[in-house]
């Protein structure tokens, strides 16, 4: 026991303090290393990515902002300064574009999911598995992404160039800014059916609801989706795990859950 005037402090209590104050320590330095990314995420990856972010700080202890949208108004964003340090885009064009015009970091560009376009109605038997109700079905509204600024809006396009049904169903288009609120407008049954990513539909390996026609990979270009470290994430520590954690098997195991390949 020592004795400071009328202060007496045990060996043990002493001890005891010694751990507390370690163990502040180790709390702090934890924290000093501890960080925030901002990610901007294409829309059709919002539900799988949150399940990753939340992954992704319980194993790393940094945390990941998401913002979702359309990959084309990301773009215009990013060029006019917006602060975010990972692009997951719904294309490779974007990326690549941004790497070249030095918004990105050179190199940092790979493929992290291939999505898969799915025409899907909220009601019940109302699309069938050969999506043949595009050519003899009754319906006022066919909802799909915006051409210009969503890479699944311009792979329903290509679709439906390559069924010659264009012409014939243009009348009937509802076009969403993204893909997520195309998938809005279906779920809510604003447009009886619509093109939108299979990932917003798919739950245990099956479609979780509705009705669907998955559409074969053959009328559209393979919707490859690249992440890339933008300028402004470049030294963020954050950002970095992050691009790394998106290539572990268990951010691939999410992304497989989700109807995504590879």
């Amino acid at each position: 026991m020592l004795e400071f005037g009328a202060l007496f402090i045990r060996s043990s209590e002493i001890a005891m303090l010694r751990k507390l104050i370690g163990c502040c320590l180790v709390l702090l330095a934890g924290s000093s290393f501890a960080d925030e990314v901002q990610v901007a995420v294409a829309a059709n990856f919002a539900a799988p990515m949150k399940q990753i972010a939340l992954a992704f700080e319980q194993t790393t202890g940094h945390k990941a902002l998401l913002s979702f949208g359309a990959t084309g108004k990301f773009y215009a964003q990013i060029k006019n300064a917006a602060p975010f340090d990972i692009l997951l885009a719904a294309d490779q064009t974007t990326p690549t574009q941004l790497a070249q015009e030095q918004a990105a970091v050179a190199g940092s560009q790979f493929t992290y999911a291939i999505g898969k376009l799915v025409l899907w109605s909220a009601a019940a038997g109302l699309v069938d598995a050969q999506g043949a109700i595009l050519k003899h079905g009754s319906f006022a509204h066919l909802a799909l992404a915006s051409p210009k600024q969503a890479p699944y809006g311009a792979a329903a396009l290509e679709t439906l160039t390559a069924l010659n049904l264009v012409k014939e169903l243009s009348p009937k288009f509802v076009q969403g800014e993204s893909i997520g609120q195309t998938y809005t407008f279906v779920a809510t049954g604003n447009a009886e059916l619509g093109f939108v990513a299979l990932s917003q539909v798919w739950e245990n390996n099956q479609i979780k609801s509705g009705s669907a026609w998955i559409v074969p990979e053959n009328l559209y270009a393979p919707l490859r989706q690249d992440a890339i470290l933008l300028k402004h994430g470049k030294d963020n520590s954050a950002a970095l795990a992050l691009l790394a954690y998106l290539k572990t098997d268990a951010a691939k195991n999410i992304i497989r859950s989700y109807g995504y390949r590879f």
